[in-house]
């Protein structure tokens, strides 16, 4: 029988497998960009009553929206956790990355037969669908960052998989604006008729390029009785939780992580509607607004890993955190959409910077060589989730009870000051020196 094949025995820093790696990111990020910020908010509040009622709840379609992410990030933050530790255990890494991976494109294309009040179920439950297979990618896909990277790789292959998702999603969000601003020219009959191609071509994009990370990637190595998985992968999370609590800076990074993700992934998921209902953009300039702040991001990215090499890595996330908060602050009080361009601007600075450095820190600060990468990576892949349901939760909640959302805006903001004072106390020992 085959042994699991541990991860110090593979070749690390091979160019060729990073690149593969970094693709994944160009895959799965075109439903980001795209979908999630571009183009799916503002044609699903153009197709949505501005109240709706939800099982006897009445709402707003914003507020339905927000909550919509919520519960998708829920039910991977409840589900993954075991995942990565039958992942871990019975060595199928790969096996759940092609699964999550699979589920979100066809669910993404799902969202063609959204076309309005009678067929919003399928409009909720396709994006719903969606995201947890994007969600859930990523837990798979972030745990094979120590397996193909020695440590002071870290943060410029992490950076390198943030560029690459940048890159591609750009490229395609700009054909997808091509094809709705020329809407006569494809047969479609005006600009709304003609985004639902864009659900189609991202689905696809995200299936075809995925191919090269599932081909390039370490292989599985299946070696354990099936119907021993569950149990064994509970053992497998449970000896990781353990682990982890004997790394006290490991912990409290999780929890400052916790709190800043909640703020990022709350304007990065929820900006757009923002955009749309406070300060009346098109759809059209809510894709401008988007490649501005992905192409301001790409570089954002490369910059934050140079300064981590300078600076070191808590020195970089604090000065992204206190740029953050001004943001947040600034957000509350913009009234124009050429203000909104110059804070997107802001966003896209910070935004990969952010994302990228938070998992190659964590990183830094797991055991060394050690194999139960999924398991370890669970944690800050649920704190990732669990996070992003408490930021969207909590703008929807507070434009539900104020009817504004500029007040959720700033409540935003609360997140990342308490961040700052977790983060003050902790140390991260080993750095990049190039």
């Amino acid at each position: 029988m085959d042994t699991l094949e541990q991860p110090s025995s593979l070749p690390k820093n091979n160019p060729r497998t990073i690149n593969g790696w970094a693709f994944f990111d160009w895959a799965n990020s075109a439903y980001a960009l795209v979908i999630t910020v571009a183009i799916f908010p503002g044609y699903f509040l153009e197709l949505t009553n501005d109240s709706v009622n939800v099982l006897g709840l009445r709402m707003s379609d914003s507020t339905l929206y927000a909550w919509s992410i919520a519960l998708a990030y829920l039910i991977i933050a409840a589900v993954s956790p075991i995942l990565s530790g039958i992942a871990d255990y019975g060595g199928r890494k790969k096996v759940f990355l092609r699964f999550f991976t699979t589920l979100g494109a066809l669910a993404c294309i799902s969202l063609l037969f959204f076309t309005g009040m009678p067929t919003l179920w399928v409009g909720v439950v396709g994006f719903i669908l969606a995201t947890i297979g994007f969600a859930g990618g990523i837990v798979f896909y972030n745990s094979f960052l120590p397996i193909i990277a020695t440590e002071d790789r870290y943060d410029d292959v992490s950076a390198k998989g943030f560029s690459y998702g940048f890159i591609g999603s750009v490229i395609l969000l700009i054909v997808n604006l091509v094809v709705i601003m020329n809407y006569g020219w494809f047969g479609f009959p005006d600009g709304l008729r003609a985004v639902p191609t864009a659900f189609v071509m991202v689905g696809l994009w995200w299936i075809g390029f995925a191919q090269i990370p599932l081909r390039r990637l370490p292989e599985d190595r299946p070696s354990k009785p099936v119907d021993k998985l569950l149990s064994k992968g509970y053992q497998e999370l449970r000896k990781a939780w353990r682990n982890l609590r004997s790394e006290p800076n490991a912990m409290r990074f999780l929890i400052a992580f916790f709190c800043y993700n909640a703020g990022v992934q709350a304007v990065l998921f929820l900006a757009s509607t923002f955009a749309e209902k406070e300060l009346k953009f098109s759809s059209t300039g809510l894709i401008f607004l988007v490649l501005i702040l992905q192409i301001v991001a790409i570089g954002g990215a490369w910059a934050s890993a140079k300064l981590s090499g300078r600076k070191g890595n808590k020195y970089s996330i604090v000065l992204m955190l206190i740029i953050w908060t001004v943001i947040c602050i600034v957000g509350y009080f913009v009234q124009t959409g050429a203000d909104f361009y110059f804070l997107a601007a802001a966003v896209g600075l910070v935004m990969g910077g952010i994302q990228s450095l938070s998992r190659s820190t964590y990183a830094k600060l797991l055991p060394e060589n050690t194999p139960d990468t999924a398991s370890y990576f669970s944690f800050y892949d649920v704190m990732d989730k669990v996070s992003t349901v408490v930021g969207t939760f909590t703008f929807g909640f507070v434009e539900q009870i104020t009817g504004g959302m500029r007040n959720s805006v700033m409540a935003l903001a609360v997140f990342f000051v308490v961040s700052l004072l977790i983060l003050s106390v902790v140390k991260i020992k080993r750095m990049t020196t190039n």
